[in-house]
């Protein structure tokens, strides 16, 4: 099992105020599965993503991570694993705006591997993205839907385990948003494992199977067979 969460429980504590956000979570996530975690706004669905991708910790309860129990990491093993084995879309795209697509997506590498490799590595990322004529493009230049395969190539550059996508289409229109999608859809069939946050059940449709939070709890988790599942066509903006 890739990921497993045993009775994950997470409190913020506001000046002695203590907020609950996540209730004795159980959820197991399997290498290669292509996972939505659906919720409505303040469901506790972006912090469970946040806990799984180790940028934050439970208060309480067990978090398996490729069956290492993560409370025997400090928070630098704990980086190191986030930037090996970890990539991460945001809704926002994160991009620095006066910086070039390639250095965008070469970010990640100073963490990891040797310098020499660097421009090398952000360029194939780039081309699985299908953006290769944007390579010198400042961010600001680029539409929308290229932000957010620029940033899915930056995901991509430490060749992670797994891939999170919180809200990867949220700011994007229809079209643009479908071309993400049938991005994450391939990379998630050449092998890699795909947990989309997502409040937008046609979004949540494109994974085989949808966990549904509210209130801090998982309410359902459903298996969806093929026949229900939407498939983006390969669409460029």
């Amino acid at each position: 099992m890739l990921i497993e969460l045993k009775k994950i429980v997470k409190n913020y504590d506001n000046g002695g105020v203590v907020t609950k956000v996540l209730h004795d979570i159980d959820l197991s996530v399997e290498e290669g599965e292509f996972l939505a975690i659906m919720g409505p706004s303040g469901s506790g669905k972006s912090t469970l993503m946040h806990i799984i991708g180790f940028l934050d910790r439970p208060t309480s309860g067990e978090y398996y991570f490729n069956g290492e129990n993560i409370e025997n990491f400090n928070d630098d093993e704990l980086a190191h694993i986030r930037n090996e084995r970890i990539g991460f879309v945001f809704q926002s795209f994160n991009l620095l705006p006066r910086t070039t697509v390639l250095d965008n997506v070469m970010l990640p590498l100073f963490y990891g591997k040797s310098k020499k490799s660097h421009e090398h590595t952000a360029k194939l990322a780039l081309e699985a993205v299908d953006l290769s004529e944007r390579l010198h493009y400042m961010s600001n230049q680029i539409s929308g839907g290229q932000k957010q395969r620029v940033a899915i190539a930056r995901a991509l550059v430490c060749d992670p385990k797994v891939i999170f996508a919180d809200e990867p289409t949220g700011n994007l229109d229809s079209k643009s948003g479908g071309t993400v999608m049938n991005i994450l859809e391939r990379l998630n069939k050449e092998g890699r494992t795909i947990i989309l946050v997502t409040h937008d059940l046609h979004v949540a449709l494109h994974a085989d199977r949808i966990v549904t939070i509210r209130d801090g709890e998982i309410v359902s988790d459903k298996k969806i067979p093929s026949s229900e599942r939407i498939h983006s066509k390969a669409v460029s903006d």
